[in-house]
């Protein structure tokens, strides 16, 4: 007993060793990142610009997307520097919203910005990503300066009850559960970011009913799952959850963190968004690496976003792709 004793006391203090030398070293990296790492380019003034020329062109729009590929350090870094810079510019009317939480860990996410409950709670019952030291200092920087932050997102069981079952599905479920997600029906994706969706597979397709168009949709399936219908719902709920906030807080500065994927071109959440609340001014930020860095055509991504940042792909990646 006392030698199995001893091999869990071993096995702990590994573990926290492991954990702390994860931790500092990304705080490590964190200070060592410079404007050497990444470059930033204004696609309307084509030019290279600044964080602080981005936080200044907010002061004439109210959400700005972040978008992201979900391991780059470099863009981490700069997320943070913009949430900081953001409120620098506009102090208590900024607010974060997150792809990374869902929407019914929203009183969760609450509580721990409150100080109510434990870290270590918050991140089990908000179900954090794997990776939340990416996204731990937003998060901490908003709780220390009394900001809110938009869980925005719809959890992954009715992402996965769409894509199997149809927004049926999602209409015959309890009412508590449909304030988790986009108001039912959605509009499903369409046009130039349909085809993107489809080029993500080559499967077999079935039918389904594009309620954007009225035409009927040939979107892919996945041994019978819908991929537009997911993702789509995924789309629309992180856009219904900035439109619901922006109508409660209409002076807000929402800085929108989320896969880029999720809104290069215009497409997805952005275009969601305008449905929901066409009013809404928007500028989208791409941010991805490129092994022509810093020596860069910026031409081929002029249709990605208002801004364009391109990291150093010689920095380490948060976690291995």
């Amino acid at each position: 007993m006392l030698h199995i004793h001893q091999q869990q006391k071993a096995t702990f203090f590994v573990s926290i060793t492991l954990l702390c030398l994860i931790i500092t070293s990304s705080i490590r990296l964190n200070a060592q990142l410079t404007e050497k790492n990444y470059k930033i380019f204004d696609v309307s003034a084509n030019k290279e610009v600044t964080l602080q020329d981005i936080a200044d062109d907010m002061e004439t729009h109210d959400v700005l997307f972040f978008g992201e590929e979900h391991n780059d350090s470099v863009t981490h870094f700069l997320e943070f520097k913009m949430l900081e810079i953001l409120y620098q510019n506009y102090h208590d009317k900024v607010s974060l919203s997150m792809e990374m939480f869902e929407r019914d860990v929203q009183p969760i996410m609450n509580e721990y910005l409150t100080g109510t409950i434990r870290e270590k709670n918050f991140i089990r019952d908000a179900r954090a990503w794997k990776n939340y030291r990416d996204y731990k200092p937003m998060v901490e920087f908003a709780k220390k300066n009394q900001l809110d932050v938009i869980c925005a997102n719809a959890a992954g069981r009715y992402t996965n009850l769409v894509g199997r079952k149809g927004q049926e599905a999602l209409m015959m479920l309890p009412y508590e559960s449909s304030k988790n997600f986009a108001p039912v029906p959605f509009d499903t994706a369409s046009g130039a970011y349909y085809d993107k969706l489809t080029a993500l597979t080559s499967h077999e397709v079935v039918n389904t009913k594009d309620t954007s168009t009225n035409k009927v949709a040939m979107p892919p399936s996945m041994e019978g799952f819908n991929m537009i219908l997911s993702q789509s719902l995924w789309d629309a709920t992180m856009a219904f959850s900035i439109a619901h906030y922006l109508k409660e807080n209409r002076k807000s500065k929402v800085l929108q963190i989320n896969g880029r994927f999720h809104s290069d071109e215009g497409f997805a959440v952005v275009t969601q968004l305008k449905k929901y609340r066409p009013k809404t001014s928007m500028l989208i930020i791409s941010s991805t690496t490129d092994d022509s860095f810093p020596n860069i055509d910026w031409s081929q991504y002029k249709d990605q976003g208002d801004y364009i940042i391109i990291t150093d792909p010689s920095v380490p990646r948060s976690y291995a792709d």
